[in-house]
């Protein structure tokens, strides 16, 4: 792991005007091999997880697996309640039926499939993050409105100071500056 340039340095932040430059600066960052920085837009920008890199993400895995687990145990539930601690015979019926089972086992397949989904966003998106360090940047107030940004962090392996603020100055930034801890 890279140590960082000085010691409260976050990292560099790069401000640009049009979606486009954004874009285009964003597959220059990815190219040059930086691992550690992040794009911020108003809006969403179609193409710009092509330009960062971004992969696929592992949700619907989770899902899946939170989904699967709900019918398991909804089925096993049932089955033991039904046919073993409690067997309840009436007119020569089984004592587990899968007929019967299905809206209980719909329900909890869906519950945990939710419950899956929430959850796994905010760990994978690594939240709460009540304060980040970009929120000190008195430019970066406008990435809710009008501006777009690209931020490298200090502790990415290829940060080298002045050498980075440079790389972003010569990808077309209007401005570039620092962003403290």
């Amino acid at each position: 792991m890279a140590t960082r340039e000085k010691p409260g340095l976050y990292g560099y932040l790069a401000e640009f005007r049009e979606p486009w430059d954004l874009l285009d600066a964003a597959a220059k960052v990815r190219d040059a091999g930086y691992t550690r920085w992040d794009c911020h837009t108003p809006f969403p920008l179609h193409g710009l997880d092509g330009a960062m890199g971004i992969r696929g993400t592992r949700l619907p895995w989770l899902v899946l697996c939170g989904g699967l687990t709900g019918l398991t145990v909804a089925l096993l539930m049932q089955w033991w309640m039904n046919a073993h601690d409690y067997p309840f015979l009436i007119s020569g019926k089984p004592l587990f039926g899968l007929p019967a089972a299905v809206p209980v086992t719909f329900e909890l397949t869906v519950l945990l499939s939710a419950l899956t989904t929430f959850f796994g966003m905010w760990a994978l998106n690594l939240l709460p993050q009540h304060h980040h360090p970009l929120f000190n940047s008195e430019r970066f107030r406008r990435a809710t409105s009008d501006r777009f940004f690209i931020s490298i962090e200090a502790r990415d392996p290829l940060f080298r100071g002045e050498g980075t603020r440079e790389f972003l100055a010569g990808l077309g930034a209007d401005a570039v500056e620092p962003v403290e801890d």
